[in-house]
């Protein structure tokens, strides 16, 4: 990694179409290596590959993620387009889907997984013991030490796996609309006269004709939650 490019290593490894490696480096953002990481690791490259590999970080690349699991880190990390430098767009549709959109090009490509693509038809017997395991494991929160360990131990090797599947078996890709949205703005920060913290001036809301944040406004707060966006009533969490 350089100071003048941070991005030189992850862009070399994606011009190279090192997928493995890449694949590595984005275990480090997502925390484990299981097929959805890995689907959308090739799904960013699928995209960068017929735009520009290069991204700074300033909105010269859009990422818009159409779900929100372990495919959107795959995007973040190859793409380089995250929330915190405005380039990573979430549209609550549910799809494994990334629209990647350049300035530069005023070029758009969509890449969205091939049906079964996420393994709803195992191709084998180690599939089928994953996705038992996942069902038990995941979704039914059941405790199961050992079962947890043999289920990373399966996703770990059909990521690797599942990197270096040819693209064309893994997603359709297609040019889209070039619909980009406007440089996001740079907004002011104000203090909130109840609890003292700053906060984003657009936020604010009146209280005796002093700025308040959300949170003691008691206002409803929009959230990005496991299962999509979500109104957060008062601003708390409901079980």
């Amino acid at each position: 990694m350089s100071v003048e490019d941070p991005r030189e290593d992850v862009r070399r490894m994606l011009e190279a179409e090192d997928f493995e490696n890449l694949l590595l480096a984005s275990a480090v953002l997502h925390g484990h290596f299981c097929p959805g990481l890995a689907l959308g690791v090739r799904a960013g490259h699928a995209a960068l590959s017929r735009l520009d590999f290069e991204n700074t970080g300033m909105e010269e690349l859009v990422a818009v993620v159409e779900c929100n699991n372990c495919f959107a880190d795959g995007v973040q990390f190859t793409t380089g387009c995250s929330f915190g430098n405005n380039a990573l767009i979430y549209a609550d549709l549910g799809k494994t889907a990334v629209t990647l959109l350049s300035r530069k090009l005023e070029k758009a490509v969509r890449v969205i997984l091939r049906p079964g693509g996420w393994g709803e038809a195992p191709e084998n017997e180690r599939q089928r013991e994953a996705n038992d395991l996942f069902r038990r494991i995941v979704k039914e929160r059941q405790v199961d030490p050992e079962g947890s360990k043999r289920m990373k131990q399966l996703w770990t090797e059909l990521s690797f796996e599942t990197v270096q599947k040819p693209e064309a078996e893994l997603f359709e890709v297609r040019d889209a609309p070039f619909n980009l949205p406007a440089w996001a703005p740079i907004f002011d920060s104000a203090t909130c006269s109840s609890c003292g913290e700053a906060f984003m001036e657009t936020r604010a809301r009146l209280s005796a004709g002093k700025p308040v944040c959300l949170d003691c406004a008691g206002e409803d707060v929009h959230a990005v939650l496991g299962s999509g966006i979500r109104t957060l009533p008062g601003g708390a969490f409901r079980s």
